[in-house]
């Protein structure tokens, strides 16, 4: 809105007259002017209007149910207002709809993708309080949704790239799998080509998968708030680096000039994740409920899908890949053993993996510093990946 307004509107309209308001104007054609303010609107909006959510939700007794085999420690958060998560999807849509350019179809691919998740979220919370239990959708029904959702975002590219050819535009998603250290993959028609079909299998797992990431990680105070923080920041070096052609042809890169208001969005996320931490720091006052973790998961995914960033993910997000393993590892453990000894055995003590550290002894605040740690080093790992190839 402020880009239409303030640029497009007004500077490209008086620009010749001598005046000093209006050329000052000429800043909002920066992406990364309109991202640093984007992550300042979102911040200050989550700050301004928590305190406000978290009364509503304490009065409408919207509180959080707590898994009876989890940790004993996690019996005192029972009742916590939970759904915050609506805190963040609000802060981040506002202003990236303030401070985005709104004329691409990846913003609006993202914007509509983290919605999408938020409600499989905001559906899977409210069931939880009208049973009042810990579960709400079952994992089929969760799933199920998320899989529309996934083939929804190939099905926008797809029909992008129909139209783009039927009018001989040359702005078109390339079916191509980057793969980090080999910039010889860059190449939209290259050796990594694999096609609409096969590639539209490769969006689907990085989509569930990091969503449902995301939601596991979201299981300590401050925890997955903090790693989505870092994770965006990361990607907002991805997302303007990938979109400008003097950096992407500097670093072999995928050039996507459409990814240039995906800067925004990330700017606006991690602004909203700071806003956000403020209220979800230990003890939390509100937690951010599957309607954040989904929404996040699904906006973190979809990021790294239209920026060719779907292998990176893996070193972006190391800390959700690795409490989404150890969950992997330990059903798949206990299955093998049940089924060839008639005893399950377990890897950890409990899963998602913070878990099994509460379970011998850290404290939860020494648990989400150490990962915050990692995280930290993630993703300094992928952005030294830049020009290692």
């Amino acid at each position: 809105m402020f880009y239409y307004i303030l640029y497009e509107l007004i500077y490209t309209r008086f620009k010749e007259q001598d005046w000093y308001v209006v050329k000052a104007l000429n800043v909002f054609q920066y992406v990364t002017f309109r991202t640093a303010y984007a992550s300042v609107t979102a911040m200050l909006i989550s700050l301004l209007f928590g305190r406000k959510l978290i009364g509503a939700l304490k009065r409408w007794n919207i509180g959080q149910q707590i898994r009876e085999e989890g940790p004993q420690a996690h019996i005192a958060k029972r009742d916590t207002p939970t759904m915050g998560g609506l805190l963040i999807i609000g802060a981040v849509i506002i202003a990236t709809l303030l401070w985005a350019k709104l004329s691409g179809l990846y913003i609006w691919i993202t914007i509509l993708a983290t919605v999408g998740f938020g409600a499989i979220g905001f559906a899977d919370d409210y069931v939880k309080l009208v049973k009042r239990r810990s579960l709400g959708l079952t994992g089929r029904q969760k799933l199920l949704f998320q899989l529309i959702i996934a083939i929804g975002v190939w099905a926008a590219l797809f029909i992008a790239n129909y139209y783009a050819s039927r009018n001989g535009l040359n702005a078109k998603y390339s079916w191509n799998v980057s793969v980090p250290f080999f910039k010889s993959t860059a190449e939209p028609n290259g050796i990594s080509f694999v096609g609409p079909y096969v590639y539209g299998a490769i969006i689907i797992l990085v989509l569930m998968g990091a969503t449902n990431a995301v939601n596991l990680t979201d299981g300590l105070d401050g925890l997955a708030i903090s790693i989505t923080f870092i994770a965006m920041g990361a990607l907002t070096a991805f997302t303007y680096l990938s979109s400008d052609a003097r950096w992407a042809n500097y670093l072999d890169l995928t050039h996507r000039p459409e990814a240039a208001e995906l800067s925004v969005f990330c700017g606006a996320m991690a602004g909203a994740s700071l806003g956000f931490l403020w209220f979800n720091a230990p003890p939390a006052e509100v937690f951010m409920g599957d309607v954040g973790s989904l929404a996040i998961g699904g906006a973190v995914g979809t990021i790294a899908v239209l920026t060719k960033m779907e292998l990176m993910l893996v070193m972006v997000g190391g800390v959700f890949v690795m409490e989404a393993l150890s969950v992997m590892l330990q059903v798949s453990v206990f299955k093998m053993t049940k089924r060839s000894t008639g005893v399950g055995r377990r890897v950890f003590k409990m899963t998602p993996l913070h878990h099994h550290f509460e379970m011998i002894g850290w404290k939860e605040s020494k648990i989400v510093f150490r990962f915050v740690i990692l995280a930290i080093l993630f993703a300094l790992l992928s952005l030294s990946t830049l020009k290692l190839r």
